[in-house]
């Protein structure tokens, strides 16, 4: 539903702590007085984006969590905890830090007070109160949905728009690059390659369920992005179940393969199932919707919020823009994930992904500074609709035959 129709349904008690956060000069003594009155303020665009621009980064963050979905309704205990993982680390700390009571004397101390312990909710609840009172957040009207809040679906959209506008406004834009990197069609047909190579070549495996060396520097030599055997000197976990043996690209498309059961691991080597043999044999191709869907699932354990960093850069690159004035808006939204810095985080688990599933040019202007760009196939998936097949740059042809 819009604004307007849950004003409708909101008690009066509610409509009057809206109108006094705007300043509303109307009758708090008639819901339709105040109704009017908040709409006609709340939908002025001044007044909208003024509010956007006083909010905490902490609210930001947690306004976030709520522009790109498509739910309709969410629980109490749904978003506290929501907005209790968007807190900057130091309001954490300051929460897990509480100080200790004081001692009193042997003389007072015969009944000593009971400190109050600090709520740990607390900070997430007055979010949840600073939203209702700003006309974002509702409670449900009927009996099924009266401990449920939904989110007007237009103050949705006005949202996401003032942020954009403000978030557009701090970008550095750039012509077009003397070169850049385009992959539309890259990893979904290198997808084929790994099955193809399966089928044709001999995969053992170690005891660890591992391709030996050997056969993954053959492999990986056949695909269309160079990359490099990772070494065992430093740490790589918690992206994806192969992530710690293989290159970062491959491990994608080797768990991808699992996930759909076009290959499996047996006791001592890879071999093709039914689907997967039927794949390698061009009866049909992976679908790069559903290859962007998996890595979104893959890496949100680490990244909780990867799908509202995917959003806000395919928003955010409509045009060449530099990679460090994204990361410069981004980076608050970003958690560090153990060996991996920030920076890290975006730049190569979040864009660099990105650029490997099409969704994004990558370029070098002629200063050396680093600039993106979505392609058609992002819009199209960052938009929820369907990649179509003829989405592929003009220079890799209709069909890589790999056999």
């Amino acid at each position: 539903m819009n604004l307007a129709e849950m004003l409708c349904y909101a008690d009066i008690e509610q409509l009057t702590r809206i109108a006094d956060t705007y300043r509303c000069e109307c009758s708090s003594h008639s819901k339709n007085d105040l109704i009017q009155s908040i709409l006609m303020t709340v939908q002025r665009r001044d007044v909208l984006e003024s509010r956007v621009g006083d909010m905490s980064a902490d609210d930001i963050r947690f306004l976030n969590t709520l522009l790109f979905e498509q739910r309709s309704s969410y629980s109490l205990e749904e978003l506290t905890a929501r907005a209790k993982n968007v807190e900057s680390p130091e309001a954490q700390a300051e929460e897990d830090e509480a100080p200790p009571p004081k001692t009193r004397s042997r003389a007072k101390a015969k009944k000593p007070a009971v400190p109050a312990r600090p709520d740990p909710d607390g900070p997430a609840r007055s979010a949840i109160a600073r939203f209702k009172r700003f006309g974002w957040l509702f409670n449900g009207f009927s009996h099924q949905t009266r401990f449920l809040y939904h989110v007007p679906e237009d103050v949705r959209s006005r949202l996401k728009e003032a942020l954009t506008r403000q978030f557009r406004e701090k970008l550095e834009r750039r012509s077009e690059p003397p070169v850049y990197r385009d992959e539309r069609g890259l990893a979904a047909d290198d997808a084929v390659v790994v099955l193809r190579f399966v089928r044709d070549n001999d995969t053992p495996l170690t005891s660890d369920s591992v391709l030996y060396k050997r056969q993954l520097q053959q492999l990986l030599e056949r695909l269309a992005v160079a990359e490099e055997v990772p070494g065992r000197s430093g740490w790589r976990f918690g992206y994806g179940r192969r992530f710690r043996d293989y290159p970062d690209r491959f491990s994608l498309l080797y768990d991808f393969a699992c996930h759909k059961g076009w290959i499996q691991e047996l006791l001592d080597r890879l071999e093709l199932t039914e689907a997967g043999a039927a794949c390698a044999a061009g009866e049909f191709a992976p679908d790069p919707t559903e290859l962007y869907r998996f890595w979104l699932r893959l890496y949100k354990g680490p990244i909780a919020n990867i799908h509202v960093l995917a959003q806000w850069i395919a928003l955010l690159s409509a045009e060449w823009v530099t990679v460090d004035s994204v990361e410069r808006i981004l980076s608050p939204f970003v958690k560090e994930y153990y060996y991996d810095s920030r920076s890290d985080v975006l730049r190569k688990r979040v864009i660099g992904n990105m650029v490997h599933l099409g969704l994004l040019r990558l370029g070098e202007t002629e200063a050396g500074e680093a600039v993106i760009r979505l392609t058609p196939l992002g819009k199209r998936i960052a938009a929820g609709t369907d990649a179509f097949a003829e989405d592929r740059p003009p220079w890799l042809g209709e069909s890589a035959d790999f056999g």
